[in-house]
């Protein structure tokens, strides 16, 4: 039996004789089925084709892992070293044994945490091959595809993963949706990683909030509102998304006046059309 993954999100399913019908992730409104239909792979279909994951240093002590060619959601994956500490922010689905090698090579991981189920992946995969716990938001238990004893699901708003590593639940495009504060990076300035729970735009000085980036379902003013002020008081200079964009400088106040915009614009208050 395999472990099929849903080829439109990446997201794996436990071992069975035959494809799941649908994808839970897929058939609801913040993501979507191609219209070709449901699709299936797996791991090892995957292996003999012309996957490969990219490594690369993005500033002292964080890693990006990326899949070539694009599969998916085309996420990007982090890691974090902190104090003899290394966190895996968000997954990619593909896995193989130089991936692992070159990561062992880093330190290995020590936790894996999730910003939200779009990014679950082959979590389950990453976990038995480094030996380390997922972190997942209890708000958004619903959502696993494939359980496992390596995932611990954590409560409240805040849980410190080690000294100046602290997962934060802001909500918003999920109910349990994350970020990490990672407050030794950029130099001690700060760094927040987001995957889409807060994204990066086009213009880089700025950053949206979405209930569905794909079928462009915009948030409430109240949530926006609520999730800038949970982050105001966070010190963080940095802003890293799921897709590899950068708000390399003043990103704490990027993430505020924007906030301020998405609110004005849904209130009718920031342009006439």
């Amino acid at each position: 039996m395999n472990p099929f993954i849903c080829s439109t999100c990446g997201v794996q399913y436990p071992p069975s004789e035959h494809p799941p019908k649908s994808c839970i992730i897929c058939t609801e409104e913040r993501q979507f089925v191609l219209p070709t239909g449901q699709s299936w792979t797996t791991l090892k279909e995957m292996k003999n084709q012309n996957f490969k994951n990219t490594i690369q240093e993005d500033e002292s002590h964080l890693y990006s892992i990326h899949t070539e060619p694009a599969f998916a959601i085309s996420q990007t994956a982090y890691l974090v070293q902190t104090n003899r500490f290394n966190l895996l922010w968000d997954c990619v689905t593909y896995l193989d044994d130089e991936t692992i090698e070159h990561l062992k090579q880093l330190g290995g991981i020590d936790a894996i945490a999730l910003s939200h189920p779009h990014y679950y992946s082959t979590q389950v995969e990453w976990a038995e091959a480094f030996d380390a716990p997922i972190y997942i938001h209890e708000d958004d238990k619903e959502w696993i595809t494939r359980s496992s004893p390596m995932i611990k699901f954590w409560s409240g708003e805040t849980l410190e993963l080690s000294e100046g590593l602290t997962l934060w639940r802001l909500g918003g495009h999920y109910k349990g949706g994350a970020v990490v504060h990672w407050s030794l990076g950029n130099d001690g300035k700060g760094v927040l990683l987001t995957g889409d729970i807060i994204q990066v735009a086009a213009d880089r000085n700025w950053v949206s909030f979405m209930y569905s980036y794909p079928n462009l379902i915009p948030l409430p003013a109240s949530t926006v509102e609520r999730m800038a002020s949970t982050v105001e008081a966070l010190p963080f200079s940095r802003l890293y998304n799921a897709f590899h964009r950068v708000v390399k400088e003043n990103a704490s106040q990027s993430v505020q006046q924007s906030a301020k915009r998405y609110i004005k614009a849904l209130k009718g208050e920031w342009f006439s059309t």
